[in-house]
């Protein structure tokens, strides 16, 4: 596999040949940052985990540079940060059972530059190699900005595949922006209730991002939490922990939807629920 930038990082856990760790991979989730998987698709984690028939593996697009820092962390440089960033996403690439990690290493900016092909370039490659059945995205209504970039660099790659190869599910789930606001008939519901050992643990290996000031750990965790709890004001609850996603695989088996409108018309759902709710009441 070739890929375009020079210090992508690539680490097989099991140390499978890299070709077989691409082609044993069913789920495939691609982020912006590290720690971003272990939030947003830790339901296709904990469903490969120990498994022979199914196979989790990340790619994360960015290089970890600029990211808070405190404590012990604070007079870290920036090229010291993404050296101990991509460590960590390798730490939970192992605990995780991961097939592959790939780590791009792509300035943010390179991320969020319209006329910059080498990310899709990149994505489209480890496409060709994994052929996975469902991909786990960032949501194109997130409000960060790399995320969102990132959203749009992977579906590119995902519609430049020929229709008969491109994934059968994908899904945008949630890191900075919650998707509770989505109809209950839109959401995704994926599970995350399993191996709680197993979501703190890998939560917990990004130390330099919660003694940053940030407890991505606990905060990830409430959340699951509370989409459970929430999600049904009538009946008990099924299960404890919940990640909500939009299903983006229509944008991907029909490259003339536009993403702008695909997710403006379920905003447009959102509000007029709410309308129509006060309305029926007023």
């Amino acid at each position: 596999m070739k890929l375009k930038n020079a210090n992508a990082d690539i680490f097989v856990p099991d140390s499978t040949p890299l070709p077989e760790a691409l082609r044993r991979t069913t789920d495939l989730c691609i982020a912006a940052h590290q720690d971003d998987t272990e939030i947003l698709a830790y339901s296709g984690i904990a469903g490969c985990y120990g498994r022979k028939d199914r196979w989790f593996s990340s790619v994360i697009v960015t290089n970890g540079a600029g990211s808070p820092r405190s404590g012990i962390y604070k007079d870290f440089t920036d090229e010291q940060m993404q050296e101990i960033r991509k460590i960590e996403q390798r730490k939970a690439a192992s605990l995780g059972d991961y097939s592959v990690q790939i780590q791009l290493a792509y300035g943010s900016s390179d991320v969020k530059n319209p006329s910059f092909t080498g990310l899709s370039d990149d994505l489209l490659e480890i496409l060709r190699g994994t052929k996975p059945q469902t991909v786990y995205l960032h949501n194109p209504a997130d409000k960060h900005d790399t995320h969102v970039a990132t959203f749009l660099r992977a579906l590119k790659a995902l519609r430049s595949l020929p229709e008969s190869e491109r994934p059968a599910r994908v899904l945008g789930c949630e890191v900075w922006r919650s998707l509770d606001w989505l109809g209950d008939d839109e959401k995704v519901a994926l599970d995350a209730s399993g191996r709680k050992n197993l979501a703190a643990a890998l939560l917990g290996v990004f130390d330099s991002q919660i003694s940053g000031g940030k407890r991505y750990d606990l905060a990830t965790m409430g959340r699951r939490l509370a989409n459970a709890t929430f999600f049904a004001s009538h009946g008990v609850d099924d299960c404890d922990s919940l990640i909500y996603a939009l299903d983006l695989t229509p944008l991907v088996k029909d490259s003339r939807l536009s993403v702008a409108e695909f997710t403006a018309a379920a905003i447009d759902r959102f509000r007029k629920d709410v309308v129509e709710r006060i309305g029926r009441f007023s």
